[in-house]
């Protein structure tokens, strides 16, 4: 990928939802929520603070990250559909 974000945006994959409920039921892509998970791709530098300072991202490359719903700008980058958003829009880091 070819995408430097700027400032404190972050470039996130989201990951597909399982596609069968626990009874065994096919949920179809229509009826599919949006996805919450993601892995991100890349990270900006940071932000900077009122002292001119860059502050680093909590976030880094290949983290698998919890998001709002309706968070970030999805976009298409190499055919694939992504979502740039900022780093306070993530809400935690899955360990």
């Amino acid at each position: 990928m070819k995408f430097r974000p700027l400032h404190d945006r972050v470039v996130v994959e989201p990951l597909d939802e399982e596609q069968k409920t626990a009874g065994g039921i096919i949920i179809p892509d229509t009826a599919k929520e949006k996805p919450v998970q993601g892995k991100v791709l890349a990270v900006g530098p940071g932000s900077r603070g009122d002292d001119g300072k860059l502050n680093a991202l909590d976030v880094k490359k290949g983290d698998k990250v919890l998001y709002g719903k309706w968070s970030g700008t999805e976009v298409k980058l190499d055919g694939k559909s992504m979502l740039i958003m900022r780093e306070s829009d993530i809400m935690g880091v899955m360990q």
